[in-house]
């Protein structure tokens, strides 16, 4: 009785402690599928979340973390999620997979006006200098074949950084996601036609919501059928063109 009139009290203060979502959701900053603008988190993955979980009426939180904190959080946690992904064999059996969200696709790209670029087969790479973001999957891609920093491999902080390089003549190629491309053209004002895609480094892998193993299987379900809606009535497409300049 004296546990329930407590309990009572602090409703009518308002300091009982808020409800549990019924997802929490992690993320890394990756424009344009997830970033933080000012206060707010947004990007084409996070906003896709957000109308999923909407629809499949599942409360949701969405906090920002380094990658591998946020892995580590959602491999240990239920009722946990992290985006944007790659869905790989080795990560196959650790997570419950909603999806997909988005191509990947890292392409190497070129200025328009450097005709004398030609890359017909992968040992052509060695021929040039490229420009990718330090630790990007772009750059451990290069690194994979071969190509080092100071031979062959420029590393730059940011895509933004090694778009500029590109744009200088810095470096005769860069390697870049796809949508990463797009939108630092965008960003920085920068005319699509002046670069253009001459060899897919990566394409076999898209983007997709992982869930932990130990969430009850009727929110992946749902969450999932969300999802199917959401891409069978346009309004994935819309919002893609907001974020990917499709």
């Amino acid at each position: 009785m004296k546990a329930a009139l407590f309990t009572l009290c602090l409703a009518c203060i308002g300091i009982l402690p808020a409800k549990a979502a019924d997802l929490a959701a992690y993320t890394e900053q990756l424009p344009p599928l997830n970033y933080q603008d000012g206060a707010q988190l947004t990007g084409f993955a996070t906003d896709l979340l957000r109308m999923a979980a909407h629809d499949a009426e599942l409360s949701l939180s969405i906090e920002l973390q380094p990658w591998a904190r946020a892995y580590r959080t959602v491999l240990e946690t239920p009722n946990s999620v992290i985006f944007s992904i790659t869905r790989t064999p080795e990560r196959e059996p650790l997570f419950h997979w909603v999806g997909p969200v988005s191509p990947r696709q890292i392409k190497l790209y070129r200025l328009n006006a450097r005709r004398d670029i030609h890359v017909q087969v992968e040992a052509d790479l060695m021929r040039y200098t490229h420009g990718a973001m330090f630790e990007s999957a772009a750059a451990k891609k290069l690194a994979g074949l071969g190509l080092q920093p100071g031979r062959g491999l420029d590393l730059g902080a940011t895509d933004e950084i090694t778009l500029k390089k590109l744009l200088l003549g810095r470096t005769d190629t860069v390697a870049m996601l796809d949508w990463a491309m797009a939108w630092q053209l965008k960003q920085q004002n920068v005319n699509p036609q002046l670069v253009r895609p001459i060899w897919l480094l990566d394409g076999g892998s898209q983007y997709w919501f992982a869930l932990n193993r130990d969430t009850p299987t009727h929110k992946v379900r749902r969450l999932q059928a969300a999802l199917n809606q959401i891409n069978a009535d346009g309004r994935m497409h819309k919002l893609r063109q907001k974020y990917l300049a499709e």
